[in-house]
């Protein structure tokens, strides 16, 4: 019984030495879980906004990040837009503050739900 009690002492007082290159491959775990886990997505919503603000022509219909729903009336050189609220009211906004291309006749649609509203 002795022996038992001899060696877990023994076994205390010295340091437990681990292979180096276990060090290193938990790093590399970790940064590659890091990386698809935050970076590789962010790269995909960057390339998808990008392909949005190429595919945005005259007279689609888009939200912003305000939440106006407009018609495309005018892109300039400079990424400015011109958009048509109403039939009175249009407003310039940077084409980069567009979230969405919304189906063709949204805004009439809302328009008559609006009106059989009232």
């Amino acid at each position: 019984m002795n022996f038992f009690i001899e060696n877990a002492n023994a076994s205390v007082g010295q340091p437990i030495e681990g292979s180096s290159y276990s060090l290193v491959i938990m790093l590399v775990i970790f940064l590659l879980i890091f990386y698809f886990m935050l970076f590789r997505p962010q790269q995909k919503k960057e390339k998808e906004r990008k392909n949005l603000m190429k595919l945005i022509t005259l007279g689609d219909e888009v939200m912003t990040t305000s939440g106006f729903l407009g018609r495309v009336k005018d892109i300039t050189e400079n990424e400015y837009v011109l958009l048509e609220l109403n039939d009175q009211n249009e407003i310039f906004i940077k084409k980069d503050f567009i979230v969405s291309l919304l189906p063709k006749n949204t805004l009439e649609s809302l328009k008559k739900q609006i009106i059989k509203k009232k």
